[in-house]
């Protein structure tokens, strides 16, 4: 559709375009909506029955229930949805996109800013929090959902933990099928689970439709006035409802930004709040419903179809987490933070079904701990939200700074409203943090390790980069050297040498002409490059320059929701006109023995860890899908 013609032909497309961003708003709900459409299984109940509850008077329910719908408005519809997804790198989220954007130096500007390092770590830090959230929330949603077994009867107490524990590992276990098969079946169950909190809601609401005053902000300043710093504390329980927010901007590259929102503000937030509004119902009816006002909205009929169904509901929610989990490593390998991993696509259609087989024992053994460890959703709320409040103030404050370098707002335009937000973040994780001892420890812990891990990587292949291009030598050099008399035997084939530096000569290269004394009729340098964006281009992926002595420099760029694959540079190379068989073709590849030292560059616990991970890092030959029968590799060892 020519959006300059003049004519008004485009209405009869509108049914299509409409029909397109249904289509996509129904896939929305099965997938970004999973987490944050599983809080009313416990959120409300934590706030009146949890650690730091409160007593389920009619004031306090109307207060929190003001808490929770303006939490929902102000964190959700108006931060996420409406100001940080403007925020997308080519059409990606995520806290590392977004980080990538504040890398990205905005047009006129020659220096970073001298605050860059500082968001950098902030942004790797709140990604490490995520995998904190990956671990927790299937977990936790399992768990609340199997406990509606011990509301219908005491019977199935014994039995909790034991079907839960099946359920994950179940969960895990079909990770390595991909969701291409189920994920049809996301939207519809999601759609259906949205439905019943509306149901069970108004049920419940009709009865009492006096808690539709607690939309008022009246009643939740009231709460504060009258509870004090219990008060303050019960925000931690408020927070379990906007635990999903971040999988709606971590999502937005599979769906876009108008059918998420579309999904939202037409079924997803109506049918929480009435649910949620039905929860406070109950409780101003029957106090002592505080122990699992979800369940008990039901009537005793519907007990055991409602447990299947929200059963259904956190394994899609799990299953939200889990691949947001194995999408983010594959971004933090690209940008050079993660050794590379073994990633299998379950899909030959969409690019992002990718399942880690390595990440997924881990995960499975940090759920299994937390479900044994916790052994309770009420006791694993504590170890909930601290994560992710965590990352939703760091996600506030790094799009502050593209608000203002890359849209040109105003810093009396994005200064109130991003305080506003900042605010409410920053109080919701100071309500967590008294959760500490009591399990919020666990994410911070696992954040801290990751963000460690993350960042001497990191560091760590800047040190081996620098080292290698020390003993390497200018190519322009080396191709001088072969004009001459004593240039070295060349043998037929194409040989082709890996080097993250484009303008330097490969050690390996240097390696074989010291060793071998031969030289192939054709040299390939090839030089994979990540760039800051999630897509490059078809038409810049590949770029093919000549240069003397049969030596050819091929640089392949690849965004960081891509990975890299030798056979499909090399087929693109050959349409540029890079002539070669790949029977004849040999892949030289250096591996470097690492050793610790005391020399500058990191602590030397650092560099022994870098030196680990290096160790068990997934060869280059599997990852970038290099034949194995084609590939040479030469050895030396640097000191760090």
């Amino acid at each position: 559709m020519n959006a300059t013609t003049a004519a008004p032909e485009p209405l009869p497309e509108a049914p299509d375009t409409f029909k397109r961003t249904a289509t996509l708003a129904l896939g929305a709900l099965g997938i970004v909506y999973g987490d944050i459409g599983t809080s009313p299984l416990y959120a409300l109940r934590e706030c009146f029955s949890g650690p730091h509850s409160i007593t389920p008077t009619p004031e306090n329910v109307m207060g929190v229930l003001s808490l929770i719908f303006w939490s929902l408005f102000l964190l959700i519809s108006m931060k996420y949805l409406l100001f940080v997804m403007r925020a997308d790198n080519r059409g990606e989220g995520g806290i590392l996109a977004l980080m990538a954007l504040v890398l990205q130096r905005p047009r006129g500007v020659r220096s970073p800013h001298p605050a860059r390092p500082v968001l950098v770590g902030l942004g790797l830090f709140g990604a490490a929090l995520l995998y904190g959230d990956g671990i927790i929330t299937p977990a936790m949603s399992v768990l609340s959902a199997v406990e509606g077994l011990s509301v219908a009867t005491p019977l199935f107490q014994p039995y909790l933990l034991p079907i839960s524990l099946i359920i994950l590992l179940g969960l895990f276990v079909l990770q390595r099928k991909g969701t291409a098969d189920i994920g049809a079946l996301f939207g519809p169950v999601m759609t259906l689970w949205f439905v019943t909190l509306a149901v069970l809601g108004v049920k419940e609401l009709l009865h009492n439709l006096v808690v539709l005053e607690a939309l008022s902000p009246v009643h939740g300043v009231r709460f504060f006035l009258h509870n004090g710093a219990h008060g303050f504390l019960v925000l931690g329980s408020v927070f379990l409802v906007v635990t999903g927010g971040e999988a709606l901007y971590a999502d937005m590259g599979h769906f876009g930004r108008k059918p998420i929102r579309l999904a939202w503000f037409t079924l997803v937030l109506p049918a929480l709040m009435l649910n949620y509004l039905g929860q406070g119902a109950l409780l101003l009816r029957a106090p002592e419903a505080a122990r699992n006002p979800f369940y008990l909205l039901a009537p005793s009929w519907a007990l055991y179809p409602l447990v299947g169904l929200a059963m259904m509901a956190a394994v899609i929610a799990s299953q939200a987490l889990i691949s947001g989990v194995f999408s983010l490593t594959r971004q933090a390998m690209q940008l050079g933070y993660c050794p590379r991993m073994e990633v299998v696509h379950t899909s030959a259609e969409e690019m992002g079904q990718i399942y880690l087989p390595g990440l997924n024992f881990l995960l499975l053994g940090g759920v299994v701990f937390l479900v044994l460890g916790f052994r309770s959703s009420s006791a694993l709320a504590a170890a909930y939200g601290i994560a992710v409040a965590g990352t939703a103030t760091i996600t506030t404050v790094l799009a502050y700074v593209v608000a203002r370098e890359r849209w040109g707002w105003k810093r009396r335009v994005a200064l109130p409203l991003v305080g506003l937000f900042l605010a409410v973040d920053v109080s919701f994780f100071c309500a967590n943090a008294v959760k500490i001892p009591d399990g919020g420890w666990f994410p911070l812990i696992l954040a801290a390790l990751l963000f460690t891990l993350l960042t001497t990587w990191k560091r760590g292949r800047e040190i081996l980069a620098a080292k290698l291009r020390e003993a390497s030598m200018e190519l322009k050099g080396l191709l001088d050297s072969l004009s001459g008399d004593h240039s070295p035997h060349r043998v037929q084939g194409t040989a082709v040498f890996m080097t993250g530096n484009p303008e330097g000569t490969p050690p390996a290269l240097l390696h074989n002409l010291k060793h071998n004394k031969v030289l192939h009729e054709q040299v390939v340098l090839l030089t994979i490059l990540s760039e800051e964006v999630p897509h490059v281009p078809a038409s810049e992926r590949v770029e093919v320059e000549p240069l003397e002595q049969g030596f050819v420099r091929v640089i392949a760029r690849y965004g960081f929701m891509e990975n890299p694959s030798i056979p499909d540079i090399l087929k693109r190379g050959r349409e540029q006109g890079l002539q070669f068989q790949l029977m004849s073709t040999s892949f030289f590849l250096g591996r470097e023995t690492l050793i610790p030292s005391k020399k500058p560059g990191m602590a030397i616990w650092r560099e022994a860890l870098f030196a680990w991970m290096s160790r068990n890092a997934r060869s280059a030959t599997s990852y970038f899908r290099i034949p194995p029968n084609r590939v040479v590799e030469l050895g030396t060892q640097v000191e760090l």
